[in-house]
């Protein structure tokens, strides 16, 4: 497939991205395309599989014939049957005429089915037939039709997962996925994101007849460097939301990070858990100072029993105490770092036993515990002592080994 040929797919059908992935599943799509194979198109949500049918279906023979498209996770399980194959009337309750269902409908044409894996079982002994016969029956019915439709499925879920689980049926599986199309998440693709987004941008300036946004530097590196969990859906939000939000049309980092939930920012491995660098980043600083300051409070009270103990009844207050050990768990704060604690709040004491924390994990494992014993175990009460959200809190606890029901 040439360059050119790409381009003039992408540009029928409004395909932004020049991603190797990207390109791979559209040439994929245009070479199965005069075939009558069924092709099984799978991604994450959003990430726009919606299109491959519709290449497929331009492409080849069928062209001049209905498209259809089926959301089957849409359709409620009840009437999902009569939805794909038709009834006849008086064949359930409201049937009061014969129907056509959609591979009726469809005949001589594509249809696609998206999100195939929420079908029901028995539907999917339904569309089995369909695929190796191209003979179904009405609901209702039992006579036997024929029909010539092509099937492109798309999903987003774990298909082989779903047949160990006994939710989907494994020879439908290898039938729906004879040509596998992969279509790559957003995140895979950081050289399509700024196109994508300024693409978006430019859509709702020319709607709505105002100036289009632009991003700077700082902008568009924390833009490209986002997880993206709602791959494209979730860019075209954010870009329509800041476009008609904000009233500077140069948007800055620190202002569309306002509009980016905090687990989506660039992650990395903790504990075999997929985490958040940028917010860990803050929590562990955020959650190490507060130990410090905890520890000022702790170690102060021990001196004054000390002192009460020593002196009897009589009661003097503690002496400023000198440089000790306690500021070599303070780690450097450069002047760029903002926190809600500051080391000259932090008295230095010395000649006082401190418990040993060996380590930074132990230390954020102990304030957490410490958190939650004093909010009852209430999660959202904890996470708001220790100044992060309820969700950073329970991965940390994930992370860490720390279990929800621990008292």
């Amino acid at each position: 497939m040439t360059a050119n040929e790409l381009l003039s797919v992408k540009q029928r059908f409004g395909i932004i991205g020049n991603t190797e992935a990207l390109n791979t599943a559209i040439e994929v799509a245009m070479r199965v395309a005069p075939t009558d194979l069924s092709v099984l198109v799978t991604g994450e949500s959003g990430v726009g599989k919606e299109f491959f049918p519709q290449i497929i279906h331009a492409y080849s023979a069928r062209k001049h014939n209905r498209y259809i498209a089926v959301n089957c996770g849409a359709i409620p399980e009840g009437t999902i049957d009569s939805e794909l194959f038709g009834h006849e009337k008086g064949s359930f309750t409201g049937a009061i005429d014969s129907r056509k269902g959609y591979f009726e409908e469809a005949d001589g044409g594509t249809i696609f089915l998206d999100e195939v894996g929420e079908l029901p079982i028995s539907t999917q002994v339904r569309l089995l037939r369909v695929l190796q016969t191209g003979e179904f029956m009405r609901v209702g019915s039992a006579k036997v039709q024929k029909t010539n439709v092509r099937v492109v499925a798309a999903t987003n879920n774990d298909l082989m997962k779903s047949i160990a689980d006994g939710r989907f049926r494994e020879d439908l599986y290898y039938r729906l996925n004879t040509v596998p199309i992969s279509v790559p998440p957003l995140r895979e693709r950081k050289g399509d994101i700024y196109l994508l987004f300024r693409k978006f941008a430019s859509d709702v300036a020319v709607q709505y007849k105002m100036p289009a946004i632009t991003l700077d530097e700082s902008a568009r590196t924390l833009l490209e460097s986002y997880h993206w969990r709602g791959n494209i859906r979730q860019l075209k939000n954010v870009a329509e939301q800041i476009s008609a939000i904000e009233q500077s049309r140069n948007i800055t980092a620190d202002i569309l990070r306002r509009y980016l939930p905090d687990e989506g920012y660039r992650v990395r491995t903790v504990g075999g858990e997929r985490s958040n660098s940028y917010d860990d980043m803050t929590t562990e600083r955020e959650l190490l100072y507060k130990i410090l300051f905890d520890m000022r409070n702790d170690i102060n009270d021990l001196k004054r029993m000390m002192t009460e103990a020593m002196m009897g009844s009589e009661r003097r207050a503690p002496e400023r105490p000198s440089h000790s050990d306690v500021m070599g768990l303070l780690p450097e704060k450069t002047h760029t770092e903002q926190s809600s604690y500051d080391y000259a709040d932090i008295e230095e004491v010395d000649d006082i036993p401190v418990r040993e924390i060996t380590t930074k994990d132990d230390m954020q494992r102990e304030q957490i515990l410490q958190a939650l014993q004093r909010n009852n175990y209430k999660r959202k009460d904890a996470a708001r002592e220790l100044f992060i959200s309820e969700r950073t809190l329970y991965r940390r606890m994930k992370a860490l080994g720390i279990d929800d029901n621990t008292k």
